[in-house]
């Protein structure tokens, strides 16, 4: 789902705003998720004795100190155009069905496993299509990452350590420090490449780690298992340009704010995959807009982000996707912060002569 995060003094000092956008933006770009899985690929731990997840549901902790904001919150989500399911049937006369279908790109079981009415449309499918099919192969996956180095790496003599400030740097040098990491040994790879590295819960860490997929590989797999035709809407390096095509300071801000967030993580993550697991994809913003008004603002970058990577990529993926749905029986799966708004899938797919309704049970 889109980017979270929290300054370093307390939690009542409010998620701050460029970290805010990254940690979202590795929920929407699966990309970042991608090189998370390439790095960890290696390293294979044992299921047994994974620690458990520990976060806390920041909308239930907003209604229990906050109930005129929490039902503030709650009012805005349900302005939000398609903001309330993760799956849409897609219908046109003379075709077969399909199906629009929101992800988290996290190993949690409680995202993986999908709920029966979601279940049933994906075996009702012959086609998957998901972001990327490129991240199901590590080896071509770094393959694509070397003709475009720069993507992730710096390739002139440039630094992360440049763009900081003396507090920034013992912030980022501290927070690296405490997850076995030494500035020295990242420095000169790109701050959202870092990012990826470091903005999820140990919990999530362990999973990736012990080789668990995340919800869009394990749909692949067992779309692969069933004799499916499997279809990618983007390749790696055009969600990696997305990604490179904001400003610098814009991702050096974030990967500092985040590193700061520390273990509050754990409750940025949880709240996400409860809202998820409600089909809320329309409150996602408003409950972190409760805690981080500045996040939206022209001075925080928020306009240029979702332009570059929520709502430019959504009419790429429907643009690509309407030739799959001229066939019928295909099941789309995207991030969920895809899905709703104005601009989202559901109503670019509406506006292409669709009939789209959300199935809730």
């Amino acid at each position: 789902m889109e980017n979270l995060a929290v300054n370093a003094v307390s939690f009542a000092d409010r998620l701050s705003g460029p970290a805010l956008k990254l940690v979202a933006a590795l929920n929407i770009a699966f990309a970042a998720l991608l090189l998370l899985t390439i790095i960890s690929a290696s390293a294979r731990a044992q299921d047994a004795g994974l620690p458990a997840c520990t976060g806390v549901n920041l909308l239930q902790e907003l209604a229990d100190t906050d109930p005129e904001a929490h039902r503030a919150v709650l009012a805005e989500g349900a302005e939000t155009l398609n903001g309330d399911a993760i799956l849409f049937r897609i219908q046109k006369n003379g075709v077969a069905p399909s199906y629009l279908f929101g992800t988290m790109h996290m190993t949690d079981p409680r995202v993986t496993e999908l709920p029966a009415f979601a279940q049933d449309a994906f075996d009702a499918s012959d086609v998957l299509v998901i972001e990327t099919t490129e991240i199901l192969d590590p080896a071509k996956s770094q393959m694509a990452l070397l003709t475009r180095p720069e993507l992730t790496m710096f390739t002139t003599d440039e630094r992360i350590s440049d763009f900081l400030d003396a507090g920034d740097e013992a912030v980022l040098r501290e927070g690296l420090a405490s997850r076995g990491l030494q500035l020295a040994l990242v420095d000169r790879m790109k701050p959202w490449l870092v990012a990826a590295m470091v903005a999820l819960p140990e919990c999530e860490m362990a999973r990736k780690q012990a080789g668990q997929p995340i919800l869009d590989i394990a749909l692949a797999e067992r779309a692969e298992a069933a004799g499916k035709e499997l279809v990618g809407l983007e390749t790696i390096v055009e969600q990696l340009e997305a990604m490179a095509s904001l400003p610098m300071a814009f991702h050096v801000r974030g990967l500092v704010e985040t590193i700061a967030l520390g273990d509050r993580i754990d409750d940025v993550i949880e709240t996400m995959i409860a809202l998820y697991g409600d089909g809320q994809t329309g409150l996602v913003w408003p409950v972190l807009r409760v805690f981080t008004p500045e996040a939206v603002s022209d001075e925080g970058g928020y306009a240029a982000f979702e332009q570059t990577m929520v709502t430019a990529r959504n009419h790429t993926m429907a643009k690509r996707s309407l030739p799959i749905l001229e066939t019928g029986g295909a099941f789309i799966a995207v991030g969920a912060l895809h899905l709703p708004g104005e601009e989202g899938l559901a109503k670019l797919f509406e506006d292409a002569g669709y009939t789209v309704t959300p199935v809730y049970e």
